[in-house]
């Protein structure tokens, strides 16, 4: 068999494998499956798919993600049991994404989900603390990444964020420790803001 025969054949059986995902909607209210829908579609079509399979196939991920996640919130109203379910599950999640999409752009569903706070967070300590070393922006990071895992799959907005703001009380308490001054950090990052309003 010629080389060029089995690369085809091994990409066919790749596209059998990863053909379909179905859409998990059956028994589903139909409002509710085109809220989802839309919700979704808003966080994947940043990703600027060209290929329409892959495209459809990482839309149902997530909005089977958005599916579960009201299942497990729903079936299991104790807290323990609860949480045993969403470990669970949280990591085919990611899995199911790889099968389509490079890490960059899981990371960039991850943050559509929920709502850039990652990006945002880090940010603004960058600006609020200049001086920080590359050790440190690295563990505020890698934080609020953590941060992220849990608010994924966080019942709704409110309990996302305060995941957010568990993560960046750590932060703070951590950066206290370390000789800083967030007072006075933060005073002097609202100065530059000021000043740079006037500048423009």
């Amino acid at each position: 068999m010629s080389k060029r025969i089995l690369t085809i054949i091994m990409a066919l059986l790749s596209y059998t494998v990863h053909a379909q995902v179905a859409l998990d909607s059956e028994g589903r209210d139909a409002e509710y499956v085109n809220s989802i829908k839309t919700r979704s579609e808003k966080i994947v079509q940043t990703l600027a798919l060209d290929n329409k399979n892959v495209y459809e196939n990482v839309l149902n991920i997530v909005c089977n993600r958005y599916f579960k996640l009201n299942d497990i919130y729903r079936d299991y109203p104790d807290k323990n049991v609860r949480d045993a379910e969403l470990y669970k599950h949280h990591f085919e999640f990611e899995a199911d994404l790889a099968n389509y999409l490079s890490d960059t752009q899981i990371e960039q569903v991850k943050d559509g989900m929920t709502y850039g706070v990652v990006q945002k967070t880090y940010e603004a300590h960058l600006e609020m603390i200049p001086s920080l070393s590359e050790a440190e922006k690295r563990q505020i990071l890698n934080w609020l990444k953590e941060a992220r895992e849990f608010a994924i799959d966080a019942e709704n907005s409110k309990a996302k964020h305060n995941w957010f703001g568990k993560y960046k009380g750590r932060i703070n308490n951590w950066l206290s420790k370390r000789g800083y001054n967030l007072d006075e950090e933060r005073k002097a990052w609202y100065k530059r803001i000021e000043e740079q309003k006037k500048n423009k």
